[in-house]
């Protein structure tokens, strides 16, 4: 076995970088937060080993995590994560139909808003939602009559979790999307053609019975980041509503409900118990996807 190993040795050569840099800063702080989860950490002191506490406290008396935290970011999840996913597809699909060079266009004006997110909202979602007569938001539904008052899109609490979805739906266009644009512009041609022969008759048929199932391992990468993307969410609220914690924890997330507890309260054993939690949350999130469109060999 030793000689064999030895013998790929040059191999292991163009690997090296990438296995080093996924220790160093994916595995040890993985394993750091495992071993901090059971400890109370402060800082400060020297870690001091409590056991389940930290996790016994998250699950049954956290009155924060359990009544704000948690809902929220499922409610969160369940329509940005899905719903951005298949936006993404559709629009990569849409796309994909097009003909001639300004298709490119296209696709990097759909890719844009996901790279330029802070600039855009201060650009851009800031002076539209604003909560003032002069928000272009509330002026045009004032001038419409559809609204008697000006609307707090980011302050209030029953508004601001539609607005961050708004807007997280909107930069949700990222590397996702792209990966489906390659793979639906990669497939066989001639399976259309023997498509038309076998009775496929429309577009929507040729995407369901075809396109899809050829393009699954794109259709599991951007499924996989529309859930990372989704769960390490957490900054928009604040940066929306420019209060942190957000209005009555109405945009009070899990990372937010981490960065309450690791950089403002200093407990730290109890902040990596929560990122623990939302790891697992992720990977079993993450799990579900490949037994969706991973192969029998992936899901075994």
């Amino acid at each position: 076995m030793w000689s064999k190993i030895w013998s790929y040795r040059t191999s292991y050569l163009f690997i090296a970088p990438f296995t080093i840099c996924f220790t160093l800063f994916i595995v040890i702080p993985i394993f750091a937060a495992i071993g901090l989860s059971f400890t109370y950490y402060n800082g400060i002191e020297p870690p001091r080993l409590i056991g389940w506490s930290n996790f016994q406290y998250l699950i049954s008396q956290d009155l924060l995590f359990l009544k704000y935290a948690l809902p929220n970011t499922f409610k969160f999840a369940v329509i940005v994560g899905p719903g951005g996913y298949a936006a993404s597809f559709l629009v990569a699909w849409l796309i994909s139909r097009l003909r001639g060079g300004y298709r490119k266009w296209i696709a990097l004006a759909m890719y844009t808003p996901s790279l330029t997110m802070g600039i855009a909202m201060t650009i851009i979602w800031l002076p539209l939602l604003s909560g003032d007569r002069i928000g272009y938001l509330n002026s045009f539904l004032l001038k419409l009559g559809l609204i008697d008052v000006p609307k707090l899109w980011v302050t209030s609490p029953d508004l601001l979790m539609n607005s961050m979805i708004v807007v997280t739906l909107w930069s949700s266009m990222g590397v996702g999307f792209l990966a489906m644009l390659a793979g639906i512009l990669n497939v066989d041609t001639t399976l259309y053609e023997a498509g038309k022969i076998d009775g496929i008759s429309n577009s929507l048929q040729e995407m369901w019975y075809l396109t899809i199932p050829a393009m699954k391992p794109q259709m599991l990468f951007g499924a996989v980041m529309a859930i990372v993307t989704t769960f390490k969410a957490g900054a928009i609220g604040v940066e929306l509503s420019g209060q942190n914690p957000t209005p009555q924890y109405a945009g009070h997330l899990i990372v937010n409900h981490i960065n309450d507890y690791g950089f403002i309260r200093f407990e730290m054993g109890y902040a990596a118990a929560i990122s623990v939690f939302l790891l697992l949350l992720m990977y079993f999130s993450n799990k579900f996807c490949w037994g969706l469109f991973g192969s029998k060999e992936d899901v075994t």
